[in-house]
């Protein structure tokens, strides 16, 4: 193989690793995974998360004692990507949405960019700092209320609850969907 192919599979590889490192801690700030989120961090790495800068054990206490306090579900979207790599770093701006649905309204969406410097040691990709910059806040003062969720078209029983936790259905291996009813 030249070189040149080589060094850009490398770079495809890379940054493959870097986005999968990033869904892993959306999943596992959503699911409440605190073992998920952490494996995302190298120990010395410094979060700076608006109202909160530390390390990463801080950081994972501050943000799902406010989780827990605040809402019942929540869902990290994450989109536009860009990485560029230098080695053994590797410096990223990656777009996020976060909408969350609180104990009391309103509700919120949200919407920034996480700004990261992730290091690679012992050929594994983590973060060792990260600036999480919040553009704008909304508050969302209507929620659709379950049952028009479930409306009477609904000929599968109950949805699946969402839990956040490692018993959320996400967690099953295998996974085991639900059997269609038998016909009427």
């Amino acid at each position: 193989m030249d070189r040149d192919l080589e060094h850009k599979l490398r770079g495809l590889v890379d940054r493959d690793e870097i986005w999968s490192l990033l869904l892993r801690f959306a999943r596992g700030l959503d699911r409440m995974d605190r073992e998920l989120v952490r494996s995302c961090y190298w120990d010395d790495a410094i979060e700076d998360h608006f109202s909160f800068i530390g390390g990463p054990d801080a950081f994972l206490d501050w943000v799902f004692r406010y989780t827990v306090s605040t809402n019942t579900v929540q869902h990290h979207l994450l989109s536009n990507h860009l990485c560029e790599l230098e080695g053994d770093n590797a410096h990223a701006e990656t777009y996020f949405t976060f909408v969350a649905s609180n104990i009391q309204p309103p509700h919120v969406l949200s919407m920034g960019r996480y700004v990261d410097h992730f290091h690679r040691r012992g050929g594994i990709w983590k973060i060792a700092n990260r600036v999480t910059m919040v553009e704008k806040n909304f508050d969302l003062h209507q929620s659709v209320d379950d049952a028009v969720l479930r409306d009477e078209r609904n000929t599968c029983g109950p949805l699946l609850p969402a839990r956040r936790d490692r018993n959320d259905f996400s967690y099953q291996r295998p996974i085991v969907p639900r059997r269609p009813p038998a016909p009427k």
